[in-house]
């Protein structure tokens, strides 16, 4: 989350298709407001995505050889224009839920997305580990990486881009820090890889 500056849901709705390591970068679908954007990831992240890459090849491997698994859920029209997708690799989940589910109107058994409250947690207990101190929380992930991407030198417009923000008055919320000028975008990550 830190590394893309990504919502709380577009990390759960995250899908293996999604990641390109080739273009260092993350596609996000129909985020808030509907829209969709690409945005940085660091190269610090690919061997732990990879990692969970290679979990859910598994998992969906054993999902395959389950009785009625129809798939993952997929947005009705890309369901129907794309029948074989929902049990393509590429569609799953990058962060699936433990058990496959079924939905009330749907036959079969289906792998959703981890819930919300999962990671709320997962950050949550990762924070106690660690000597900060303060709350922390998936925003502050996300506010943290804006923040830091403005110190470096990323000029608002380009903020606001990575965020999936509609109006730069949303982003200038973080330009509390000092404005030093456009010099491209790299993950505030990288920066704490050094």
């Amino acid at each position: 989350m830190y590394g893309s500056g990504l919502r709380l849901m577009e990390t759960v709705r995250l899908r293996i298709k999604d990641i390109d390591f080739d273009y260092g970068a993350l596609r996000i679908w129909q985020s808030k407001g509907g829209k969709n954007r690409v945005v940085t990831l660091a190269k610090e992240l690919y061997p732990a995505l990879q990692q969970q890459i290679s979990l859910v090849r598994i998992i969906h491997q054993q999902d395959l050889n389950t009785q009625f698994y129809s798939g993952v859920s997929l947005p009705d029209r890309l369901a129907l224009k794309y029948p074989e997708a929902p049990k393509s690799f590429e569609w799953q989940f990058l962060f699936p839920a433990q058990r496959l589910s079924q939905y009330g109107f749907m036959q079969g058994w289906y792998r959703h997305h981890i819930h919300e409250t999962s990671l709320q947690k997962m950050i949550r207990k990762a924070a106690s580990k660690t000597a900060i101190g303060k709350r922390l929380s998936c925003h502050t992930l996300r506010h943290s990486f804006a923040t830091h991407l403005l110190e470096s030198g990323s000029d608002i417009r380009t903020v606001q881009e990575q965020l999936g923000h509609s109006d730069v008055k949303t982003t200038q919320i973080y330009t509390h820090v000092i404005d030093r000028g456009a010099s491209g975008v790299k993950s505030p990550l990288s920066h704490l890889m050094l």
